[in-house]
């Protein structure tokens, strides 16, 4: 499974994530990050870095991997919106609730779980 994680802060915090999920061991056994640029805009250079790649295998938990975002976001000074994206699907986590972990949660199984199906 293949998710694009977006940060509204920019580079810097994305760079920040990456390192975070790259020490939790659950995500680092299960998964691979890395940071992508998307195509400029009409009027811009070069392509800015404001997407996080992440590539998921077997024994990939949704839980973890949220669990490891909202405790990343809380160490944060400006906790920004975390936008993530599979496919045309999109999870944001703004408040980290306990509703909305168990909805981002559920909507990231869900997916994981179609992709077996497939």
């Amino acid at each position: 499974m293949r998710l694009e994680v977006r940060v509204e802060s920019g580079a810097g915090e994305l760079r920040s994530l990456q390192g975070w999920l790259r020490s939790d061991p659950d995500v680092r056994r299960t998964a691979v990050t890395d940071i992508r640029g998307n195509t400029p805009r009409p009027g811009e250079m070069g392509a800015a870095l404001d997407v996080l790649q992440l590539v998921t295998g077997n024994g990939w938990s949704a839980a973890s991997f949220v669990l490891a975002l909202v405790a990343w976001r809380q160490t944060r000074p400006q906790r920004s919106r975390v936008e993530i994206h599979r496919g045309d699907t999109v999870m944001i986590l703004t408040d980290c609730s306990p509703e909305e972990i168990e909805r981002v949660t559920r909507a990231l199984e869900a997916e994981a779980n179609e992709g077996r199906d497939a």
